[in-house]
């Protein structure tokens, strides 16, 4: 179970989003003995999935076709799907801006992680601990023979008007999923961390906003911004007057 569920997650939106992938069918190639890890999803063929229980040809090349297009995925998703432990989106993007390829993650000693923005020893240590384990490092060679992008770093264009400067999205916000949000602050060189501490620029906040944040930036007196001043903020990198 544990198995099948390190392959659902490598399939989610925030990792290799791979539409067609989900619980059910993940499943059902598992019982089928068609696939062991999420590196076997690289050989499926169609004929392969016409075999399952609600596949006709049309729905089967569209699956692999989505596989297929997941291959070249920006880095920082590729380190998400990896599902190591600590390891999120926000400090898997810092890593792929700071190292460039999946092989020099690899190859980093613990201190020189740690000192990446946004990652610390915790994260360091994890992310040397996974990779030092010989099924991880067959699970990467595998991804790599299947022709899977190790170092697709997406350099913005952007102007970076929020360089060095943390900003958090809660709640729903015009125009923009959390995901979308998070991405535009990071675009122009942002970031857009979990949660509010001292050291947060500003809080953005949409509608049904998390009660635990907005409570948190009134106690620190941190700046708090609606869809507006988001729009302002991106544009300019500074707060509204």
């Amino acid at each position: 179970f544990q198995r099948d569920q390190r392959i659902i997650y490598f399939a989610t939106r925030g990792a290799m989003d791979i539409e067609g992938l989900g619980e059910r069918t993940v499943f059902q190639l598992s019982d089928a003995k068609l696939i062991s890890d999420a590196a076997d999803i690289y050989t499926l063929t169609v004929d392969q999935l016409m075999q399952l229980d609600g596949f006709a040809r049309m729905s089967a090349e569209k699956l692999v076709s989505a596989i297929q297009a997941s291959k070249s995925r920006p880095l920082p998703k590729l380190l998400t799907a990896l599902g190591v432990k600590h390891l999120g989106p926000s400090a898997a993007d810092s890593l792929s801006r700071s190292f460039g390829t999946l092989d020099a993650i690899m190859h980093a000693s613990e201190a020189d992680l740690a000192t990446t923005d946004g990652v610390g020893g915790v994260i360091a240590a994890s992310i040397v601990g996974w990779f030092a384990k010989p099924d991880n490092q067959g699970f990467i060679e595998r991804l790599r023979a299947a022709g899977v992008e190790f170092g697709n770093v997406v350099v913005s264009r952007q102007a970076q008007v929020l360089a060095g400067k943390a900003v958090v999205v809660t709640g729903s916000l015009v125009g923009y999923s959390r995901e979308e949000a998070e991405a535009a602050i990071k675009e122009r060189g942002g970031k857009s961390p979990g949660s509010v501490s001292a050291k947060t620029f500003a809080v953005v906040v949409g509608a049904d906003p998390g009660a635990s944040k907005l409570a948190k930036a009134t106690d620190l007196n941190i700046p708090i911004l609606d869809d507006a001043a988001f729009a302002y903020l991106l544009e300019t990198g500074e707060l509204p007057a």
